[in-house]
């Protein structure tokens, strides 16, 4: 008896490790998906700026912020230094695209070998408390009270 007692916090230990994990993995996808959007609009912008600038005649005059420094400079010595930063943001894009892909199968992998079931909430629950649980969770279930409108 004193086995059974025993076991029951490490397998409980073990759940909370694995509901751990679950949740750091779920969070780096989520910084992932962040990190892309955010370069995505940095693309957007360098992109809009070539487009702009690139009709210009080369010896125009054309200010660049560099280290929140506005700097004057000319179209010719603009553009070429905005491709290449357009060009490394498609680099780290691409890079971060298969970084994230790479942690989504992981993720999958992950939630595939411990029976991870996820209810509303993203409460993580395991096959086997599913089964506990049975059809009892609508008690939990959160809703809106409204009152008659002459009441008041």
């Amino acid at each position: 008896m004193g086995d059974t007692v025993g076991d029951k916090p490490l397998e409980m230990m073990n759940e909370q490790a694995v509901a751990g994990k679950w949740s750091v993995m779920r969070s780096e996808i989520n910084q992932l998906y962040t990190k892309l959007n955010e370069l995505d609009q940095e693309l957007n912008e360098h992109t809009l700026v070539i487009n702009a600038i690139q009709p210009l005649d080369p010896a125009r005059k054309c200010f660049r912020m560099i280290g929140g420094v506005l700097v004057e400079r000319t179209v010719g010595e603009v553009l070429p230094a905005v491709q290449r930063n357009r060009d490394g943001l498609q680099e780290v894009i691409t890079r971060l695209t298969e970084a994230l892909e790479k942690k989504k199968k992981e993720f999958a992998e992950f939630e595939a070998k411990y029976k991870i079931k996820v209810r509303r909430g993203d409460e993580v629950m395991s096959r086997g408390e599913a089964l506990k649980q049975g059809g009892a969770s609508s008690s939990s279930s959160q809703g809106v009270l409204v009152g008659d409108a002459s009441s008041t």
